[in-house]
């Protein structure tokens, strides 16, 4: 009820805008300095109603809440990792321009090298928090496949590398996913950063490993072992949600008489930059040159055309 209370005020609010502008408009036959005023006034709604458009398709459980984004390296060593660690700027990046708050949670370093001597990630997870941060970031679950020039390599060879992308509810209290203390398997231990040097004298990280479904989630960014505990469950929840997703799916797959797979092989976006630029997303087919700025965190084509692709 308060959702949906909050939702009718915005859309009141947009009326009243709307009623404002009209009443600009026709003191602007008179008085010609106020054209200036009328412009900014249009071009801010016109932002809102296209934001809101967007959010009225938010019909998921979780859609208005955090979300938790990770990224894994594939096969292909320093370049995946690179690679890897690329996208986790972009992401970051793509949450500055967009209002999101985020924070790394876990982080697994790789190696460092290359002409810069800079530091892959062969995994890290990171929380986004903000208003439809889940709904907004959801659809970039995924395979991302780059093409370029590998700074890795001293014949200057062309490499393809890939990354898995998952992105997963934040569920706080966990009260519909049935989880037995018995199951579980804790471990504790130091934080690490790059090159696997402790980063903390205590052990604050937190491995907890879910035995039924073998899934492992760990959490160490935070300076408290109750902390990172707390976070390390609240991901567990998110897989276990995932998993009875993926259920789901698949029980409504052998029904329809359709394959529904989440595996590594689904590539949904290319990152080429050499022999030519380009980014193409390959379920919606928007595509651009501009790599660079996609890189930078320009996703907002990419992820608009994703939401309004299932309507």
């Amino acid at each position: 009820m308060a959702h949906k209370k909050e939702q009718l005020e915005e859309l009141n609010g947009i009326k009243n805008e709307i009623k404002e502008i009209k009443e600009l408009l026709e003191l602007c036959k008179e008085d010609f300095s106020l054209e200036s005023e009328l412009s900014k006034k249009i071009d801010l709604l016109r932002l809102k109603i296209k934001k809101k458009n967007i959010e009225v398709r938010f019909k998921g459980k979780y859609d208005k809440g955090d979300a938790l984004l990770s990224i894994y390296s594939g096969a292909g060593g320093q370049d995946a990792q690179d690679w890897a660690a690329m996208l986790l700027r972009m992401y970051q990046r793509y949450c500055q321009k967009a209002g999101f708050k985020n924070a790394i949670l876990d982080q697994d370093f790789g190696q460092a090298g290359g002409p810069e001597g800079r530091v892959g990630v062969k995994s890290v997870t990171i929380e986004i928090k903000g208003k439809y941060a889940y709904g907004t970031i959801k659809k970039e679950t995924g395979v991302h496949r780059l093409v370029r020039i590998s700074p890795f390599s001293a014949q200057k060879l062309r490499h393809t590398s890939f990354a898995l992308v998952e992105v997963l509810p934040r569920i706080k209290d966990g009260k519909e996913i049935e989880v037995n203390p018995s199951d579980l398997k804790v471990d504790y231990f130091h934080a690490s950063g790059p090159g696997g040097q402790y980063v903390n004298k205590r052990m604050s990280a937190v491995r907890i490993t879910h035995e039924p479904t073998g899934i492992i989630v760990s959490a160490q960014t935070e300076r408290s072992l109750a902390q990172n505990k707390e976070t390390a469950m609240q991901m567990l929840y998110a897989k276990l949600y995932q998993l009875k997703t993926m259920e789901k799916q698949k029980e409504l797959s052998e029904v329809k008489g359709s394959k529904i797979s989440a595996s590594w092989g689904n590539q949904i976006r290319s990152y080429v930059i050499h022999p030519y630029q380009l980014v193409k997303d390959l379920r919606t087919d928007v595509e651009t040159s501009q790599v660079n700025a996609v890189l930078d965190g320009s996703l907002d084509e990419f992820i608009t055309a994703q939401i309004q692709q299932n309507d």
